[in-house]
């Protein structure tokens, strides 16, 4: 391992080198779903379920090219000012979603990991995931985060709350809170570093998503709408990462 310029996170040499090396965190901004639907007179709702077969797709696929974590924005905090319809099909989705991979996912030893806040969705839908987060806790060979009623900026100012009672309640001095700290305090203390992120359908923008954890990850922007990014894109999209020389502020 060598040591990382100040303030970047730590990687091994393996996840540096250039030509050949896999993202250990590869996370994407599921976008295009509406759009999708729209092109071909479909309802939105249409767009969202070939949204989740994307998902499933690209998911195999990170799983077989070696990344340990694939994380997916599914559901902002944002979000709830769609029209209600559409927050329904959502939940509706995410309950089949749950329903239909959970034994998939636990066979094939992946945990599931939730960011954000999904207790505000309806008590059947954050009972369901509790119990899918539960059974698949001990799967150690791949990491699937869904970030679900997520913001970033909420998610930093909870983890500056956090630190803050900390020292109020003197466990720890205000001048000691590192970035190791605030790290520790996220949604994502117990993932790799982010290596790659990915956004779909043309925008060029984060949309408050992972924004700490980005600091050094490398961004990839992709004009294909979701329902239509496959394992051979996310194949693409790897080695692209891998063809980059990342610098962490060096030479």
């Amino acid at each position: 391992m060598t040591a990382s310029p100040a303030g970047a996170p730590s990687r091994p040499d393996s996840a540096r080198a250039s030509g050949s090396a896999v993202p250990r965190h590869v996370a994407i901004i599921m976008d295009g779903n509406g759009r999708w639907a729209k092109a071909r007179g479909l309802p939105r709702a249409a767009g969202h379920k070939a949204g989740a077969e994307a998902a499933r797709k690209v998911l195999r696929a990170a799983g077989e090219a070696g990344v340990e974590c694939l994380t997916l924005y599914a559901f902002s905090s944002e979000n709830w000012r769609r029209p209600q319809t559409e927050i329904n099909d959502l939940m509706g989705l995410l309950r089949l979603y749950i329903g239909s991979e959970l034994n998939t996912l636990h066979r094939e030893g992946i945990r599931l990991k939730i960011l954000g806040d999904h207790k505000a969705f309806k008590p059947d839908v954050a009972r369901m995931i509790d119990e899918a987060v539960a059974r698949t806790a001990a799967n150690r060979r791949m990491t699937l985060a869904v970030a679900l009623n997520y913001g970033a900026r909420a998610e930093l100012v909870k983890a500056t709350q956090d630190l803050a009672r900390r020292a109020a309640a003197g466990e720890v001095a205000a001048e000691a809170i590192d970035e190791a700290m605030v790290d520790a305090a996220l949604d994502t203390a117990d993932l790799p570093p982010l290596d790659l992120m990915i956004r779909t359908s043309g925008e060029h923008r984060l949309s408050n998503f992972l924004l700490w954890q980005a600091a050094y990850a490398e961004l990839l922007f992709v004009d294909t709408y979701w329902p239509d990014f496959d394992g051979d894109a996310l194949r693409a999209a790897l080695d692209a990462f891998a063809g980059r020389e990342r610098r962490y502020g060096g030479l």
